[in-house]
C-alpha cells in the first residue's frame, strides 16, 4: 500500500465484458492497535485493594477475579471506570471482557462513553455503545466517526459493582504531516531538504538522508502546509541524534492559518526548552491551523529536524455522538 490505507471491506473488481474472475487466495496483511495498553486507568473506588483500575488494561483477558487481572469497584451508586489514552484517537471498536466466574449480569445496563471532557469524571461524554446484555466478552464496533481521549464505562443505578476484566480499545491517531508539503528558509549542502522531516522516518543520523537542515543563519524556520485546517492534538519532534542536539533548544512551534512572515507570526503552541532525541508536545486547549512552523530565534543558528509528526484531524468532521451502537 502507498500511504495509509484503512477499511473494513476489500474488493477485487475486474472491469470489462465477458470476464471471469478467479482468485485462489486473497491474503490481507494489516493491523489493529489496542491503544488502551499505553493508557492510564482510574475508577470511582477500588474493592478489597485487589481490583485496581489498571487491571482492565493489562493485556490479559483472564476473567476469574481471584487471579488478579480484573478491576472491581465497591458497591456504590453510578460506579465508573475510565482510561486516559493520552491523546485524541479515532476509535474503531471497543472490546469488553466481563467477569467469567460469576455475576455476569452486573455489567448489564452499562454505558461506554468517549470524549475529551473530564467534567463529571468524563461521565458526561457522548454514549457510543450500551451494554444491554453481555456474557464473558463482547465487541462493540463504533458507528460513525468516534474520537476522544477518554473512554469511560459507566454503570447507572444504586448498589452497583463495576467489574472489568479487560477493556480493549482499537483505534489510531493520524500523522497528518505525511500528506503535507514542507519548506524552509534554505537548505544546507543540498541534502537536508525540508521534506525529509515529513518522510515518515525517525532516523536521526544526518548522513542517512532523512533529516532537514538549514544553513547557519538568523532566525531559521521550517514549515509544513497541511493543505487544510486541522485540529491538532500533539506534535512530536525528532531531533538529530548523532550530534548537536542542543542546537534545537529555544525553538518555537507555531500553528495557524497565516503566511505572513512565512507563518512565523502564527501563535506559539509549544516551546522547545531542552530536547534530546525525541519529544512529544501535547496541545493545550483547542489548536487549529493549516501551517505548522518550527522557528528558531537568534543569530548563527542551524535548524535540523529529523522528523515532525503532527497528530490531529480535520476540524469539519461529523459529530461523534450522533450514533450509538447497542449490542445485546
Amino acid at each position: 500500500m502507498s500511504g495509509r490505507v484503512e477499511g473494513r471491506y476489500v474488493n477485487v473488481f475486474l472491469p470489462g465484458k465477458d470476464k471471469y474472475l478467479t482468485l485462489c487466495e486473497v491474503e490481507i496483511y494489516g493491523f489493529k492497535q489496542n491503544v488502551a495498553l499505553s493508557g492510564k486507568a482510574t475508577q470511582i473506588d477500588t474493592y478489597d485493594g485487589l481490583g485496581a483500575a489498571s487491571n482492565a488494561i493489562d493485556g490479559n483477558r483472564e476473567s476469574i477475579y481471584s487471579r488478579n487481572s480484573c478491576s472491581h469497584t465497591s458497591t456504590t451508586t453510578n460506579p465508573w471506570w475510565r482510561v486516559d489514552l493520552g491523546d485524541i484517537y479515532t476509535i474503531t471498536s471497543i472490546t469488553i471482557v466481563n467477569r467469567g466466574d460469576c455475576c455476569k449480569e452486573r455489567l448489564n445496563g452499562g454505558e461506554i462513553r468517549v470524549g475529551n471532557s473530564l467534567h463529571n469524571n468524563g461521565n458526561d461524554n457522548p454514549i457510543v455503545a450500551r451494554i444491554s446484555h453481555i456474557t464473558t466478552l463482547e465487541t462493540f464496533p463504533m458507528s460513525g466517526r468516534v474520537e476522544g481521549r477518554y473512554v469511560n464505562v459507566f454503570l447507572p443505578g444504586k448498589d452497583k459493582y463495576l467489574t472489568l476484566c479487560e477493556v480493549e480499545i482499537y483505534g489510531f491517531k493520524q500523522n497528518v504531516a505525511l500528506s503535507g508539503k514542507a519548506t524552509q528558509i534554505d537548505t544546507y549542502d543540498g541534502l537536508g531538504a525540508a521534506s525529509n522531516a515529513i518522510d515518515g522516518n525517525r532516523e536521526s543520523v544526518y548522513s542517512r538522508n532523512s533529516c532537514s537542515h538549514t544553513s547557519t543563519t538568523t532566525n531559521p524556520w521550517w514549515r509544513v502546509d497541511l493543505g487544510d485546517i486541522y485540529t491538532i492534538t500533539s506534535i512530536t519532534i525528532v531531533n538529530r541524534g548523532d550530534c548537536c542536539q542542543e542546537r534545537l533548544n529555544g525553538g518555537e512551534i507555531r500553528v495557524g492559518n497565516s503566511l505572513h512572515n512565512n507563518g512565523n507570526d502564527n501563535p506559539i503552541v509549544a516551546r522547545i526548552s531542552h530536547i534530546t532525541t525525541l519529544e512529544t508536545f501535547p496541545m493545550s486547549g483547542r489548536v487549529e491551523g493549516r501551517y505548522v512552523n518550527v522557528f528558531l530565534p537568534g543569530k548563527d543558528k542551524y535548524l535540523t529536524l529529523c522528523e515532525v509528526e503532527i497528530y490531529g484531524f480535520k476540524r469539519d468532521v461529523g459529530n461523534m455522538g450522533e450514533a450509538v451502537a447497542a449490542v445485546g
